[in-house]
């Protein structure tokens, strides 16, 4: 892991990168705007490539923890080059968007990196694992003028947009309540391990950080509304596993919560829960409608009423025009997770190039989920609800 925090460069490479970066200066001005490099080469990077590629850009090449595994990396990714370090990747002047797909800890430190150095960024999330390192990303980006984005990608689901564009519309009529919860299973056993339990690799915060995280931005994103004051319990179910001990990070959580609108919800949140493999639902219950969408059966949308109720599925023909845009493939074509991920890196791509996508989730919603994780954490230390900061407003005074 040290090979991620060290941004320094041999000195035996500076006169080669020096030389690459004179050379990719005169190429520039007739290369793909959108020319990427990986941080990192699990499966999350995979995800990221495949977007990448779907997108148009220019797949440069990947660094890694070592160049051993970056060359493995590079064969896996399908990109150009393996490069020796992180430094070497970030002092290419050929390279215009830096994807951060390395373990939790290291996000802010390569994020910062790569937007001081002038690069447009897409990190994974958390995009920190402390509020002020979260901020201080937020704000670098705005101060850059760079696109700085974070895959909340359940967000570009089609009928993730048309159940927003209901509410928005006001079909539901008020919105009352809502139930979210996001479930896996593949810690389920004490004999399964992974970095991520690790809060020196991991952050504090594991299962709300890493999934929790996301049912947070999907429902304040469905409604158009901010979670306010949360009351949460977490547990930890196994404080060791396989090389692992005294674990401190979560294996569920279970929050309570209240939105600036008046909404009240539930969120749940396991990665011991059998059986589900990558089940994220939401209800919203609303005056007049009900609305329920699963992402493991992404093509549906339920629409309950008192007197009926039905289950759309994803025709373009049939949708809202912000819905309708992320169909790319005809009805009974199924879409799902890919499709969602190559949609958000289209979009960030379309910011980068000076477009202004709806519902493009960038650094500031990174913080604002920041601080949501904070609050949990905080109030299930405490037992007590805890208010979270308006990030917004924040920032808003910090740039002016």
């Amino acid at each position: 892991m040290a090979a991620y925090f060290c941004l320094l460069l041999d000195k035996r490479c500076m006169s080669c990168v020096t030389i690459l970066g004179m050379a990719s200066d005169l190429l520039n001005q007739h290369s793909d705007p959108n020319r990427v490099v990986f941080i990192g080469g699990g499966f999350m990077a995979q995800v990221h490539s495949r977007a990448a590629r779907a997108a148009g850009a220019s797949l440069l090449g990947v660094a890694s923890s070592s160049r051993s595994s970056a060359e493995h990396a590079r064969d896996t990714l399908g990109v150009d080059y393996a490069y020796e370090s992180v430094e070497e990747a970030l002092a290419d002047n050929s390279v215009s968007v830096v994807h951060v797909c390395s373990p939790n800890v290291t996000h802010a430190p390569m994020a910062k990196a790569a937007l001081e150095r002038g690069k447009h960024v897409v990190c994974e999330k958390p995009l920190a694992t402390t509020v002020q390192d979260a901020r201080d990303l937020a704000i670098l980006a705005i101060r850059k003028g760079r696109t700085a984005t974070v895959p909340f990608v359940y967000r570009f689901h089609p009928m993730i947009r048309e159940a927003r564009a209901r509410v928005a519309a006001g079909d539901s009529g008020q919105v009352l309540t809502v139930q979210g919860s996001y479930l896996q299973d593949w810690l389920l056993s004490v004999t399964d391990d992974d970095w991520r339990v690790d809060e020196r690799v991991g952050g504090p915060s594991r299962a709300f950080a890493d999934i929790g995280s996301h049912l947070g931005d999907l429902i304040e994103f469905v409604l158009n509304d901010r979670i306010v004051r949360v009351n949460a319990r977490t547990r930890t179910a196994f404080p060791k596993r396989g090389n692992n001990r005294n674990i401190t990070t979560e294996d569920l959580a279970a929050v309570l919560f209240e939105s600036r609108g008046g909404v009240i919800g539930t969120l749940t949140v396991s990665q011991l829960a059998a059986g589900r493999k990558n089940r994220l639902s939401i209800e919203i219950n609303g005056e007049h409608q009900s609305l329920y969408f699963n992402q493991e059966e992404p093509e549906t949308l339920w629409v309950g009423e008192r007197a009926t109720s039905r289950l759309l599925t994803r025709s373009a023909e049939g949708l809202h025009q912000d819905a309708a845009r992320l169909c790319h493939l005809p009805a009974g074509h199924s879409q799902g997770y890919q499709d969602a991920f190559n949609a958000f890196v289209a979009d960030t791509y379309t910011a980068i190039a000076g477009d202004a996508p709806d519902g493009l989730p960038t650094f500031n919603d990174g913080f604002h989920a920041a601080t949501l994780t904070s609050a949990v954490l905080d109030s299930a230390a405490s037992g007590n609800w805890h208010d979270i900061p308006d990030t917004a407003s924040y920032l808003g005074s910090v740039m002016v």
